[in-house]
């Protein structure tokens, strides 16, 4: 699934708060499950554990992370300039984990 990179408007860009990705509410519903509290991404060679917030289910379909923000960091992804967030590969693996790619 494609997704997009996500920032909270003041993410740090030392420490990569405030960084996530996006996820269509349309790829939420066909991919995710409700009772999953949180996900498993893998990138690169490592696996980041995040929290599925309440809002992820409303209008908030972000899956917040600094160990995203670090990566999409060190990549050169982030930052982006405004409207142009960088498109990611969400890859379902098994149950809730997944593996990101760039786009």
């Amino acid at each position: 699934m494609l997704v997009t990179g996500w920032n909270n408007g003041s993410p740090n860009n030392q420490t990569g708060a405030g960084y996530g990705i996006r996820v269509s509410k349309r790829d939420r519903d066909l991919y995710f499950r409700r009772e999953w509290k949180e996900v498993e991404i893998e990138i690169e060679n490592e696996v980041v554990v995040v929290r599925v917030s309440r809002s992820f289910w409303r209008n908030c379909s972000e899956l917040r992370s600094s160990k995203i923000g670090k990566w999409m960091l060190k990549n050169g992804y982030a930052p982006w300039s405004k409207g142009n967030p960088p498109e990611f590969e969400l890859i379902p693996l098994s149950g809730n984990r997944f593996k990101l790619l760039k786009h």
